[in-house]
């Protein structure tokens, strides 16, 4: 696949397949500087693959990416090593001589600063992505991939850490591709809906909700209505 470094997100005719399995289909898909962009779909439709293409962690698959070379992912798990303190674990193949300080500041942005010397068995499982989260913030993405990072947590700290994302988000203005089951977390935090199926991408929705949004706003719940529609779910649900 061919790859060049640029300050956006592009991605052109990307194809993969697992044997006589089309996964990814002709995909086209452009990211602009500071924007969010949720990625919805059934599961098996495609969503993690395109992400780790994205992220240069497929080389199998074809087409071509503009992909900036400051970019990081967060994934559902945390993906933690035990063996190491919370600091070691956001300090992670990063290199500088102001690590420290730059950990320090991303673990306080995440509230965590009183846990630098902790063990991630010390941890809840909110805490732990919070720290997967500043070992992302740690390398100052232009880009940011999430895959479904919120998805293992219970409702109180999901709704805790969307709104951590919104801020963060905010204050570093990172492009964002956010992979995720959840519509009412699609509509709540991203700029612009995209909606695979069967290795194509079927629907862009521009979300012009102003922030911050609520669930219980009637353009909000048009907006979820439409894309249960497009998901093949019954808008009851």
């Amino acid at each position: 696949m061919a790859t060049r470094t640029a300050g956006f997100v592009a991605a052109r005719d990307v194809r993969r397949s697992f044997g006589d399995t089309v996964v990814l289909d002709g995909i086209d898909l452009h990211i602009e500087r500071g924007e969010v962009v949720a990625l919805l779909g059934a599961s098996g439709s495609g969503k993690s693959t395109l992400l780790r293409i994205l992220a240069g962690l497929d080389d199998e698959a074809t087409g071509e990416l503009d992909v900036p070379s400051s970019h990081a992912v967060v994934f559902q798990e945390h993906r933690l090593l035990p063996w190491k303190r919370v600091a070691g674990n956001v300090a992670l193949g990063v290199r500088g001589a102001d690590v420290a300080e730059r950990v320090s500041a991303a673990l306080a942005e995440v509230g965590l600063a009183d846990r630098e010397r902790a063990w991630p068995g010390e941890l809840s499982g909110g805490q732990s992505q919070r720290v997967a989260i500043a070992r992302a913030l740690v390398r100052r993405p232009e880009l940011l991939l999430l895959d479904e990072p919120f998805g293992a947590l219970d409702a109180l700290n999901r709704l805790k850490m969307q709104r951590l994302f919104r801020e963060l988000q905010t204050a570093h203005d990172f492009a964002a591709l956010l992979v995720t089951h959840d519509v009412d977390e699609a509509v709540l935090l991203a700029d612009r809906l995209l909606v695979l199926e069967d290795g194509r991408l079927i629907e862009e929705i521009e979300v012009s909700l102003p922030h911050p949004r609520a669930v219980d706003d009637a353009a909000f719940g048009a907006l979820r209505r439409r894309l249960l529609t497009l998901l093949n779910v019954p808008a009851e649900a």
